[in-house]
């Protein structure tokens, strides 16, 4: 079964974030948010501040540099041209902390280890759950510009996160 929001699977792929100030009220996220949480893990991400010079590629993590995750939703459903089952997630955001800020105006939600476990709890009231989608802490985090070698998939290369 296709999600009962999407024409197709183009439409699904497009949708690689959520807004936390909207999930409750978009009929995309609504039941996601009830049943079906999950955790991304990652060690950074990558945002592009816009100058006079063009785009600039930034990696944010935390100062630690330690693991984290993301908030995120999770889907399955079969399309229906294909017949092919597929795997869906997508990531909260929530408004920039002062380290992203200067960089976009957006970034995803970084859960704490005690927020994570109450995030994944399926007991949990919606209204508890949306007040975990909030900026991460900017005075634990970093960021640093990058090679412009992460504009492409195909430079999977540990150059890309050098710094510039």
């Amino acid at each position: 079964m296709q999600p009962f929001w999407a024409k197709d699977a183009k439409a699904v792929k497009r949708a690689i974030n959520a807004r936390a100030e909207t999930l409750a009220e978009k009929p995309s996220f609504r039941s996601l948010l009830n049943s079906k949480r999950c955790l991304v893990p990652a060690d950074g991400f990558f945002e592009w501040q816009v100058t006079g010079q063009g785009k600039v590629p930034y990696r944010i993590l935390l100062k630690n540099e330690e693991l984290f995750t993301f908030a995120g939703l999770w889907d399955e459903w079969a399309d229906k041209g294909t017949g092919e089952v597929l795997h869906t997630f997508t990531i909260i955001t929530t408004e920039a902390n002062d380290v992203v800020r200067p960089i976009h105006d957006r970034m995803p939600v970084i859960l704490s280890p005690e927020a994570e476990e109450l995030w994944l709890d399926e007991h949990e009231p919606q209204e508890d759950l949306l007040a975990l989608l909030r900026p991460y802490k900017g005075e634990e985090m970093k960021a640093y510009p990058v090679s412009p070698l992460v504009n492409s998939p195909l430079n999977n290369v540990l150059e890309i996160l050098n710094s510039l």
